[in-house]
């Protein structure tokens, strides 16, 4: 199966990815709701950091997919797929509203993680698109593994670049 065809099945019974991405936004109303200002506590935020991952990996997989859609394959905004390219994008913002009303994102488990996670997505997807709109044609004797060496060096530059730029100021 490809992904294409994995895809087509979603779009064809959405019923299942309709109910996917609504469970999750109303099961963070409902913890918010129950579990009012105890959001920072232990039962509530693994709760809370099981559903934004829930919620986040399918999000950011589609926010990602539509940047490669839009930029790389030239698609019409006309063709997007509401079922696979807009609602996880939907469910993921208002799942983290909901969640940031009663705690601090910061004190969920792993939510430093997806930040990185979407960073390291941003700089691939920006080199991936510097590269391709560029057009320099290279020939080399250089070996293939230096190429994956030096794009490695790059990506860790960008990452390395960015800490320092958004990075949170030490407080003694």
């Amino acid at each position: 199966m490809t992904l294409r065809e994995f895809f087509q099945l979603l779009a064809d019974n959405p019923a299942m990815i309709i109910g996917y991405f609504l469970f999750i936004p109303i099961a963070a109303f409902l913890a918010g709701w129950l579990g009012k200002n105890e959001g920072h506590l232990s039962p509530w935020k693994y709760l809370y950091s099981m559903l934004i991952y829930l919620v986040c990996i399918p999000g950011i997989f589609a926010v990602t997919l539509n940047i490669y859609l839009f930029l790389f394959e030239k698609q019409s905004i006309f063709d997007t797929d509401i079922y696979t390219q807009i609602l996880p994008i939907l469910s993921m913002i208002a799942t983290l509203l909901l969640i940031r009303n009663n705690v601090n994102l910061d004190r969920i488990p792993g939510f430093g993680k997806l930040s990185g996670l979407v960073m390291m997505i941003g700089s691939i997807l920006a080199l991936m698109w510097i590269a391709d709109k560029t057009r320099i044609l290279v020939f080399s004797y250089l070996p293939f593994q230096n190429v994956i060496l030096i794009f490695v060096v790059l990506l860790i530059a960008v990452r390395f670049g960015w800490s320092r730029l958004f990075g949170r100021a030490k407080t003694s």
